[in-house]
């Protein structure tokens, strides 16, 4: 074996073994959408009650994000990839075993704290051992394993917990953050820490407008998809009258359309990350839209879910190879932000679908939402353009 043919492999092997936590993180946010139903009957509370568990959550992600990386600033990013994933796996593994919703939800938040973090973190290394000409598609093949969590994980876990009861499924969830230490520790090289890595310079970052409107665009731009996943098994249900034992199917088949845009977003964000940005924020629109006279019959719907699937998730590929352009020497908190922007579209996103829903605006409103929430990440993204030609002129 040559040499170019060692270095393919050896990527090939970090980037699955980072693509596990991946799955392991995806698998446990998006499993508690599909297990709604679940855990509202289990813990007797109403649907949008059950939907703050999603967003404690989301803002544990939110919180975490920016602490965690200021914090781990000077601690080798392996090291602290492997600390990252064991704190997240007993999260998962303590909430699998309690039982008051206080609790429960308090626990969901502690389990977010990481998550930032660990893909922020993650998205570096790939960058780095990639290098500059394909950083967007290395970025793109460690989110993969986000996306394949809704092909494979969030099915599987929902089938767990439709089964063995809901807590089963974060379980699972936790058994693989442990596989993920494993696939690390084995696979993934150490990096030096650079001199410009600093708590000093990543607090910098705080005043770099380029980063703040980047961010911006995620946090409202991806909050719709999160309006509809977060509940789109009621809507399936009482809307499109679909059997229950067949949503992880359909859940599933709305994985394989995120799986395709992870592919498709990495490859042209390389060649055009700009143009890509805006092509899959118009895309993600025109979805919703196409969603809302769909989702009456049961095999226009699943068409529709897919094709919201493959046109929104590769923004969070985009975002993060963006940041990494306009962030400077604050490349952790930039690139960790980036999730706390995404998760506080998760739980703007889940507020507001259960918001619309609890005013009776039918079971179709989250997707209005939807779409409102996805012009306006199009909007600030303009705004941003705008705004980055004007600081670089002066």
């Amino acid at each position: 074996m040559n040499t170019q043919n060692q270095s393919n492999h050896s990527l090939f092997f970090a980037l699955l073994s980072l693509a596990i936590g991946g799955f392991c993180i995806g698998t446990t946010e998006f499993a508690a959408m599909g297990l709604l139903q679940e855990i509202a009957s289990n813990l007797n509370i109403s649907i949008p009650s059950a939907g703050h568990l999603i967003s404690a959550y989301a803002l544990g992600v939110l919180v975490g994000a920016p602490v965690f990386a200021i914090l781990g600033a000077r601690i080798p990013k392996k090291k602290f990839l492997i600390a990252l994933m064991l704190f997240y796996g007993l999260a998962n593994i303590t909430t699998a075993f309690v039982h008051s919703y206080d609790i429960i939800l308090l626990s969901r938040f502690v389990a977010g704290l990481p998550h930032g973090a660990y893909f922020g973190i993650a998205a570096l290394v790939a960058a780095e051992l990639a290098g500059p000409k394909r950083r967007a598609t290395a970025v793109a093949r460690m989110m993969l394993g986000l996306t394949v969590a809704n092909v494979i994980g969030v099915p599987l876990a929902t089938w767990i917990g439709q089964n063995f009861g809901w807590q089963a499924g974060f379980g699972f969830s936790g058994t693989v953050a442990f596989i993920t230490i494993a696939a690390i520790l084995f696979f993934v090289p150490n990096i030096a820490i650079k001199d410009n890595e600093s708590i000093l310079e990543e607090l910098r970052g705080l005043k770099n407008i380029n980063m703040w409107l980047t961010l911006a665009v995620g946090a409202i731009g991806f909050g719709g998809i999160f309006a509809v996943y977060s509940y789109i098994s009621p809507i399936l249900l009482n809307y499109t009258h679909l059997r229950n034992d067949l949503i992880p199917v359909v859940l599933a088949i709305w994985g394989i359309g995120m799986v395709c845009s992870n592919f498709v977003s990495g490859y042209f964000a390389d060649k055009n990350l700009t143009k890509t940005t805006i092509g899959i924020l118009i895309c993600s629109t025109l979805s919703f839209c196409i969603a809302l006279m769909m989702m009456g019959n049961i095999y226009t719907a699943v068409l529709a879910l897919f094709l919201i699937g493959i046109s929104v998730m590769g923004l969070a590929t985009t975002l993060q190879t963006r940041l990494m352009d306009v962030a400077g020497n604050a490349q952790s908190l930039a690139a960790t932000l980036n999730h706390s922007a995404l998760n506080f579209a998760n739980a703007l996103g889940a507020f507001l679908g259960g918001w619309a829903l609890n005013k009776n605006l039918g079971w179709l409103s989250p997707i209005w939402i939807a779409i409102v929430l996805t012009l306006g990440g199009l909007i600030i993204f303009l705004i941003a353009l705008k705004v980055e030609k004007r600081t670089r002129i002066h």
